[in-house]
Formats: structure tokens, C-alpha cells, sequence
């Protein structure tokens, strides 16, 4: 016998007993439409198992169903948390994820993005620092008149929603805590020079410090990249003068770690030795030994977010509550994540042993 013909939206409609425009208008996440009446078409979508032709919804629409992430990073762990976070989110309402790489610095920036945009045609972009502050990226997708939504900006832009955290407040907290732990001799690994979030993650480092009278030693402060070994570099530089510090804040979770490595291969015990924070919570900072106490930034649901900011389409937890965010720009918050790394001045080395339980 043949296959059964697939199941196409004049079935949905005639079966969910709306009409076909009622079914693309759910399909397409479009407001307006009772959720009683969106459950009742999702559930016969399902239960015929319906499948809208891409083509069709993009001609129908005039839209792509595409999204596009552009970043410039050399942090594969923030990259990664916002594209999975995007890709996830892009899912759930029928779109596709597209995930670009261009150099910061590239003389023909503009060109390349003008290139993507005229093969993609995509509904919108996401852009990640530093590329969200370049004015050769914003311009080229403003001629194009492709909308955009800016991670973690230098500034709010009127023209351009964004999401971000309060990284000043966190480098704050994390600071803070250090100092409640005893310890005065606390440098800072700054991170990429040209992203905003270094220097505003200095900027609370430096405000905890003036909070409670203690002098900000320019020795204690070092210049990284984000990356693991401007960790080790840095960590080297710090742990080698005649009056090391206590404790290390480190701008991500790669410079931590590489903080980490360089103690060990010293010899010194963490957190006995040396305590060490870092900033992000990426995966990495939960799996070494001893674990990283740090700033959990929100990646995922910053990235969710911005996609929602694109499509117009706010996350169903949030579409039937008073509080919903309605802002164009959004800051979310983070976690402080005390973990095995940092301990009060003068304690015991933690045990080899993994804790259990």
C-alpha cells in the first residue's frame, strides 16, 4: 500500500475546528491568539504530525525563519553558552540558528557582514562583544535593515535592543567575598582590553576595594585576554613577586583556571595557599579540583532572551504574568557560586579527595 499523504495545515485547521490563518499565526508564534486556542492546535499538530514546509512559511511570511549569531571571542565557553542557549530557543519557536566567526579587527568587516546578510536573508542577528560595539557591524546591518540584538554592549542603543548582567555589581560580590574571607592582598587578571566587560568588571573589583580602605596595588593588577594562557601568564607575573598575593580574582573562568595550573606546577596549595575566583560558571569551573568559586553569568538565558527580542515573542513562562519583561533593554540577574577554591586567609589546604555526599 502507499504511504499515508502527510498531513497539511487545511487537516490542522479543519480537525483544531479554526481557520488556516488562525493555524499559521500559532505556527508562527505570532500574538493574538488565545493560549486555550494555541494549545488546541499544538496538540493536533502533534497528533497529526504536521511538518509547515520551510519554503512555504517564508513565502507566506516574508520572513527566513533564520537567525544569526555573530561573535568574535576568544572564550569558547561564553561562546558556546550563548549558542546553545540561542539554538535552543530558536528551536522552540521554528527557527534556525546560524553561527558566524568574524575577526573584530578584519579591515573588510563591513563587507563580510553585507556578504552574510545578502546570502541569508536572515529575520535578525544576534551580536556578542566586542562585535556588538563595532561601528562597521552596526552600520553595515543597518543599511541592510536587518534588526539586531546586542549582548552585554558597552551602553544601551536606542536603535538596538539589548541583554546584559550587572557585571560591575558581580565583580562586586565577588570581591566582597574574598575580603570577608580575610584577605587584603587580592589581585585581578583584567580581560580583553577592547571588551567593555573587562573594564567593568575592574570597576567593581576596584569599588569593593575603596568600600573597605584597602589601597588598590597597581602590582596586583595584571592585563589577560580571556584566555587560558593569559591565566598561566599572569598567574606567573602575580605568584613570583617578593609579596604574592592571597588571593586571585581572575575577569573569566579560562584566566582562573590557568591560575589554577600555574599554583599547582608551584607548588602551592589552593585554597591554602591561594585562593582563586573566577567568572562566568562555565562547565570547567564545576569538573577541576578544587572546584572554582564564581560569578554564574546568565549565557543561556541571555541568549534566550535576545532571540525573543528578535522573533517578538516572549517565553511562554513569561506571557501570562504582570511582570514579564517589557524593556528593550534587559539586564538579568547572576549567581555567586561559592565553591572549594577560595577560603578564609591562613586555612588548611583543601584534601585531595573529592568531597562526596
Amino acid at each position: 500500500m502507499p504511504p499515508p499523504k502527510p498531513a497539511t495545515i487545511i487537516d490542522v485547521a479543519r480537525e483544531a475546528g479554526v481557520s488556516i490563518k488562525t493555524v499559521s499565526r500559532v505556527l508562527n508564534q505570532e500574538p493574538g491568539v488565545h493560549s486555550e486556542t494555541r494549545e488546541s492546535v499544538l496538540k493536533v499538530v502533534a497528533d497529526l504530525k504536521y511538518r509547515p514546509k520551510q519554503s512555504a512559511r517564508s513565502l507566506a511570511g516574508g520572513r527566513s525563519f533564520l537567525i544569526g549569531l555573530l561573535y568574535y571571542d576568544p572564550s569558547a565557553a561564553f561562546v558556546g553558552g550563548v549558542q546553545q542557549g540561542a539554538t535552543l530557543r530558536c528551536r522552540e519557536a521554528g527557527y534556525h540558528l546560524v553561527v558566524e566567526s568574524l575577526h573584530n579587527d578584519a579591515p573588510d568587516l563591513a563587507m563580510q557582514v553585507d556578504r552574510m546578510v545578502s546570502a541569508l536573508r536572515p529575520d535578525g542577528m544576534i551580536l556578542t562583544p566586542p562585535l556588538c560595539d563595532n561601528p562597521q557591524v552596526l552600520s553595515a546591518l543597518r543599511e541592510s535593515q536587518t534588526p539586531c540584538v546586542l549582548i552585554s554592549p558597552a551602553a544601551d542603543d536606542p536603535d538596538h535592543p539589548s541583554v546584559r548582567m550587572d557585571d560591575v555589581h558581580a565583580a562586586e560580590e565577588i570581591t566582597n567575598l574574598l575580603i570577608s574571607l580575610g584577605h587584603t592582598r587580592i589581585a585581578i587578571i583584567k580581560g580583553a582590553k577592547e571588551q567593555v566587560a573587562s573594564k567593568r568588571r575592574y570597576q567593581g573589583y576596584a569599588a569593593a576595594l575603596k568600600a573597605h580602605r584597602i589601597v588598590l596595588d597597581k602590582d596586583l593588577v595584571v592585563q589577560g585576554d580571556f584566555t587560558f594562557d593569559t591565566g598561566v601568564e599572569a598567574a606567573y607575573q602575580l605568584l613570583s613577586r617578593r609579596q604574592r598575593p592571597t588571593a586571585v580574582f581572575a575577569s573569566n573562568d579560562d584566566m582562573a583556571l590557568g591560575v589554577l595550573a600555574a599554583a599547582q606546577r608551584l607548588g602551592l596549595s589552593v585554597p591554602g595557599d591561594l585562593s582563586i575566583a573566577g567568572f562566568d560558571d562555565t562547565p570547567a569551573a564545576a569538573r577541576v579540583w578544587p572546584p572554582l568559586t564564581t560569578v554564574r553569568q546568565p549565557m543561556d538565558d541571555m541568549a534566550r532572551a535576545a532571540v525573543d527580542l528578535l522573533i517578538g515573542a516572549p517565553r511562554a513562562a513569561e506571557a501570562d504574568t504582570e511582570s514579564a519583561p517589557k524593556s528593550r533593554h534587559r539586564v538579568l540577574p547572576h549567581e555567586l557560586v561559592v565553591r572549594d577554591s577560595t577560603a578564609a586567609l591562613g586555612a588548611k589546604a583543601v584534601p585531595r579527595t573529592k568531597k562526596t555526599g
